[in-house]
């Protein structure tokens, strides 16, 4: 329901220049579309879970090492930091065979779409949170121009009244009811104007535009579309609704994340390779039989886990989670299933 909603302000709504004064329905939205915090925060968690994707990606990918191991030798060479000393050295490493990070890729991805989803859902939400409240400052503006108009037949009325009282045409307590209708009145003003300007305050947060330029345009506001109580839109609703589609690829994501702790029990294969320049003053030429200025190592890394008890309880934790989120995903789901069946039967 609030997709479609959202749908219809956004392309049904006829365009209108940022110049004119009111300010349009249109342009209301758009200005909070565009000062919204909360939507760049949600554009920000998209760049960041795209950079996650290519982050487990490139996993794959060699990563390569260019440095130095300068050393100054006496006696033996030993190793330093686990490398042999060298003038110069490169070494390059990736992953050539690891279940689990496939997974971790799949997660990624997942999250990735979750944000995507999470997005449209803030940016769904802004837009029905700056119609609403314009549409209900339009409302209570009308309201405001009739009551003025009930308060100064009211005042003329209670003048007309304390007249004929002090003639003595009328009794003393008509001039009290009069007061008493006038009071009425005013006070019921007094509401409306105090409703005004916190609408006004409201719109002024969402679009960045100072309250006392926020007038509203009546003409601009498109009428809302048919709901028919026949149609399915709960059901509808929840299939397309951003809000729900997060929380299933969050859930998925988590998911696909403890499938991958499961798997790092399984072997794995990586490529390694190093190249390094040696040099004589770290006594090679004394203590090997034939000194070789440069050297290089190619091959793979087989790792096999036999036991790791730490790995398998953050397994656990990470399947229990996921179980979670699946629960949350469903709950999320009827909630917006039953919000949108309860707005459906509500307009008549």
């Amino acid at each position: 329901m609030r997709t479609l909603l959202c749908a219809f302000f956004l392309f049904l709504i006829p365009a209108a220049s940022a110049q004119n004064e009111p300010l349009p329905f249109r342009r209301a939205i758009e200005l909070a579309l565009q000062h919204s915090s909360g939507l760049s925060a949600a554009i920000a968690d998209q760049e960041r879970a795209q950079h996650s994707v290519d982050e487990q990606r490139y996993q794959f990918v060699p990563q390569v090492i260019m440095g130095s191991g300068l050393a100054a030798t006496y006696g033996f060479p030993l190793s330093i930091e686990g490398s042999a000393p060298s003038a110069f050295s490169v070494n390059t490493q990736s992953m050539l065979f690891n279940p689990g990070q496939l997974d971790f890729i799949r997660s990624a991805k997942n999250e990735l779409k979750a944000a995507n989803y999470s997005a449209a859902d803030r940016r769904q939400q802004i837009i029905l949170d700056t119609a609403s409240a314009y549409v209900q400052l339009d409302t209570v503006g009308s309201a405001i121009n009739v009551t003025k108009q009930q308060l100064d037949s009211a005042e003329r009325a209670e003048t007309l009244v304390n007249k004929r009282v002090n003639e003595g045409v009328d009794p003393q307590v008509e001039s009290t009811k009069a007061k008493l209708a006038t009071a009425r009145v005013r006070m019921h003003f007094a509401d409306l104007q105090g409703s005004a300007d916190v609408l006004r305050m409201r719109l002024a947060a969402l679009t960045g535009l100072a309250a006392a330029q926020i007038v509203t345009s009546t003409e601009t506001i498109p009428a809302l579309p048919e709901v028919k109580q026949q149609d399915d839109l709960a059901l509808r609703a929840s299939e397309s609704s951003p809000a729900v589609r997060a929380a299933a690829e969050q859930a998925s994501a988590k998911e696909f994340k403890a499938k991958g702790e499961r798997k790092l029990r399984l072997p794995t294969v990586d490529l390694a390779g190093q190249y390094g320049l040696f040099t004589k003053y770290n006594n090679y030429d004394k203590y090997f039989n034939r000194f070789q200025r440069n050297n290089a190592t190619f091959g793979v890394n087989i790792r096999v886990p036999l036991f790791n008890a730490s790995g398998r309880a953050h397994a656990a934790a990470s399947a229990a989670e996921a179980l979670r989120a699946r629960k949350d995903a469903e709950v999320t789901k009827q909630q917006y299933s039953e919000g949108t069946l309860k707005l459906q039967r509500s307009v008549l």
